[in-house]
């Protein structure tokens, strides 16, 4: 499975893609920009994106607004720090928005919790690679 970690926190993205690399064999893609993200998204689509709600420069609401906006059709757990009624209130601000939210877990995560998580991705979360643009898509 393709997973997209979007988190400011270097640390926090190694923790979660250790584990993700313990659990199986998944193609993990990391970032700490929202807008970076929001590329990998358009040109290549992960089955799920697990992403941090308290970041600069782009917060992960704007990042789901806007992965929202350019209908990405994958899954998102939403993994952060804040206040567990904030984390659950965005998690049903971006479902309302046409995204399909997994999850929404408070940092840091367990390794059987993100087990479970990646298994029910792998069962529901599918997306399709678009294809490229002009002559290079033929």
């Amino acid at each position: 499975m393709r997973i997209l970690l979007l988190d400011d926190d270097a640390f926090m993205l190694e923790l979660v893609a250790d584990m993700v690399a313990a659990l199986g064999e998944h193609t993990v893609l990391r970032e700490t920009d929202g807008r970076r993200a929001l590329i990998e998204l358009r040109l290549r689509p992960p089955e799920l994106v697990i992403c941090d709600l308290s970041m600069p420069v782009m917060d992960g609401i704007d990042f789901l607004r806007l992965a929202a906006a350019q209908q990405y059709r994958g899954c998102v757990v939403l993994l952060s720090g804040v206040d567990a009624a904030v984390l659950n209130t965005a998690g049903r601000l971006a479902e309302a928005q046409g995204l399909h939210i997994l999850a929404a877990c408070a940092k840091p995560i367990g390794e059987a919790t993100l087990a479970g998580l990646l298994a029910r991705a792998a069962a529901h979360c599918h997306v399709e690679i678009p294809p490229l643009p002009g002559k290079l898509g033929k």
